[in-house]
């Protein structure tokens, strides 16, 4: 026999907080929390619900009978409904029986704040507490060094269901298997950061993440909430940062979901021109109301906190920022100055990044954001959106363009390989190959090379040897180190079989070589979001489709000096203006025969002579490879 008590786990306080907007630590309170009241163990339930006139907690432990266990609103005009129903455990199912109080629709929705969902396509939320024993203080001690934008950030982007599956039985690799298998390779691959797409419980597979039914709950695909944190405890004690893909951009209209939560528009806006996304057929979020600040900011903070994460990519900023946002004429309404930007979005986002960095400033906030703008990764005392990082979709879209031309007419494209130095520095940028560049017939990275085989894999590997070497950070999408041929499917393992070939074999050791020779080249990285981190020394060499330059860090001793050749043609003796006096030593070349390249290297010091070039005193001539990438440092 289940009995409902009075209780309540909120104070004045706290629902002051919570109407104001301002209690960030909403999962303390709201949802299901296993305690004891007057020596009888159970569960309180709570849920925001302000329109419903009867709320009853539904599960496995009444037989899911309506009106078995009331909930009481409270007093306050808050809308919060709740109470202890005892002899609930870990493991019982439940829902909310919401009457609306204006109509005679029920609704029986999952628990917003659940900490555990059923495995889809089951719906129920799952009463849950787990007292898992972190062992990544080490990491958590050393992170603000790891997590600051001097220091090395190399990500890769991983989809768990599909990096790699059991193929004996057909199924995704457990969190615990991940643990083993994902985090020996990424350590192995020498990235820094792994960026996991949405893990928060989706109900359906092919959204890959990205329509969010249960915010506070890691899917029920892989394991338990606490083999998650598993998995992220390991990746810690190998030294790798964790972030993950987070939306407060849109959620489904699943009947279970927020959408019409008690028979009113309680967390999307009412006005569909503000709230429901024609792209995506789904709804969202209210931004201007307090309470569903709340809620998404707590929850940002949730998975910061609880599960010791150290970095959150928000998605799909623009579509937030901006009222006209994919909407013709008529269908959008300006703000109140007559402007497109989302007045609500900005002050949101100010607020949540003002407040993650405050209570975690050693973590990373990167937004997704491809338009121009302004202040995305600004400080928000210096009237900035206050995000640590933006990625840099402009140099992505150039740089595929670029490299999908046929080599003999990129000398007519220079600028499209150059351009991105014009405002390289006006954010924090951070330069992302991602799931969506290998989607929807757009091809895989390697398919979009052009020419034969040997000429192809020459062509990724300069590009990503360019794009290591460009300022910035670095993101590139699971299968892209090691060749992946096809598209990107969610619903099967990548191609691992690809190994067994040579080239792809020759590449995987490439781009293991490039991560290592990042992560410990410091002008690399150290002043990858300055001017003084980068310096031209030839822009301009179209007729060979050449361009070379200097980066920087603090101590000119590490600078290094790049060299990338876009065509085919090998350059004897190719003369680069240098400023000072001393030896060039080739360090990495993208043409060594070790990754599958011609061996077109320069094996011996090079002497920098008193001789002219490129507007500086000094210069020295060097072999470029073709469709390669040299890069030296001085001696």
């Amino acid at each position: 026999m289940n009995k409902v008590i009075s209780h309540s786990l909120f104070t004045k306080f706290d629902i002051d907080l919570f109407k104001s907007g301002k209690h960030f630590r909403l999962y303390e309170k709201l949802g299901s929390h296993i305690i004891t009241v007057n020596g009888v163990k159970g569960t309180y339930f709570s849920v925001w619900a302000p329109n419903a006139k009867q709320v009853s907690v539904v599960g496995d432990f009444n037989h899911w009978v309506d009106g078995d266990c009331k909930l009481d609103v409270r007093w306050d005009s808050s809308g919060i409904w709740e109470g202890f129903i005892s002899n609930v455990k870990k493991g019982h199912l439940y829902k909310y029986r919401i009457h609306a109080n204006h109509s005679d629709e029920v609704f029986e929705k999952a628990d917003p704040y659940a900490r555990r969902n059923e495995h889809p396509p089951k719906t129920a939320s799952v009463v849950w507490e787990d007292s898992y024993k972190w062992e990544d203080s080490k990491w958590l001690r050393k992170r603000k060094k790891r997590n600051a934008i001097d220091a090395p950030f190399s990500v890769y982007e991983v989809h768990l269901g599909s990096w790699k599956r059991q193929m004996q039985e057909d199924r995704f690799l457990s969190y615990f298997e991940l643990a083993d298998e994902l985090v020996n390779y990424v350590k192995e691959m020498n990235f820094t950061h792994v960026e996991l797409m949405p893990i928060m419980e989706y109900p359906y597979d092919p959204s890959w993440g990205y329509q969010i039914t249960g915010y506070f709950a890691p899917t029920s695909r892989f394991g338990f909430p606490d083999e998650f944190k598993y998995l992220v405890d390991k990746l810690h004690q190998n030294k790798i940062g964790i972030i993950l893909d987070w939306v407060p951009s849109h959620f489904p209209e699943d009947a279970h979901g927020l959408g019409y939560f008690d028979g009113s528009h309680l967390y999307e806006h009412p006005d569909k021109r503000k709230g429901y996304h024609q792209d995506w057929k789904s709804l969202i979020f209210n931004y201007g109301r307090n309470e569903v600040r709340a809620f998404l900011i707590s929850n940002a903070l949730f998975w910061l906190d609880q599960y010791h994460i150290d970095g959150l990519r928000v998605d799909a900023v623009a579509s937030m920022l901006f009222l006209d946002y994919s909407r013709e004429e008529g269908e959008w309404e300006p703000n109140i100055y007559g402007g497109k930007e989302n007045l609500s979005v900005i002050s949101f986002f100010k607020e949540l990044n003002t407040m993650v960095y405050d209570s975690f400033p050693d973590v990373q906030i990167i937004a997704e954001e491809s338009t121009a703008f302004p202040g995305v990764s600004k400080p928000v005392f210096m009237g900035g959106l206050g995000f640590g990082m933006k990625w840099m979709m402009g140099w992505m879209h150039d740089t595929l363009e670029y490299f999908s031309k046929d080599p003999i007419y990129r000398k007519y494209h220079q600028n499209e390989i150059t351009f991105s130095l014009a405002y390289a520095f006006s954010e924090n940028f951070m330069l992302p190959l991602s799931h969506d560049e290998v989607v929807y017939g757009k091809n895989s990275i390697l398919g979009r090379m052009p020419g034969d085989e040997w000429q192809r894999f020459a062509n990724l590997r300069l590009l990503y040897g360019y794009m290591f070497t460009h300022p910035g950070t670095k993101l590139v999408f699971m299968g892209s180190e090691f060749g992946q041929y096809n598209e990107w499917n969610y619903n099967k393992s990548l191609d691992w079989n690809l190994l067994e070939f040579k080239p792809h074999q020759n590449f995987q050791n490439y781009f293991k070589a490039l991560n290592k020779l990042y992560k410990t080249t410091p002008a690399l990285f150290e002043k990858a979001f300055v001017q003084e981190g980068f310096e031209w020394i030839s822009f301009d060499d179209h007729e060979n489709a050449v361009i070379s330059f200097i980066r920087k860090g603090y101590d000119s001793k590490n600078d290094v000096v790049v060299i990338c050749n876009f065509t085919p043609s090998i350059h004897k003796e190719y003369r680069i203006g240098i400023s000072r006096r001393g030896k060039l030593k080739e360090i990495f070349n993208s043409d060594s025969e070790e990754f599958g390249g011609s061996g077109c290297v320069n094996s011996t010091l090079i002497s920098i002579k008193k001789q002219a070039c490129h507007n500086k005193d000094y210069s020295a001539s060097v072999n470029v490879p073709p469709l390669g990438i040299s890069i030296f440092k001085f001696e």
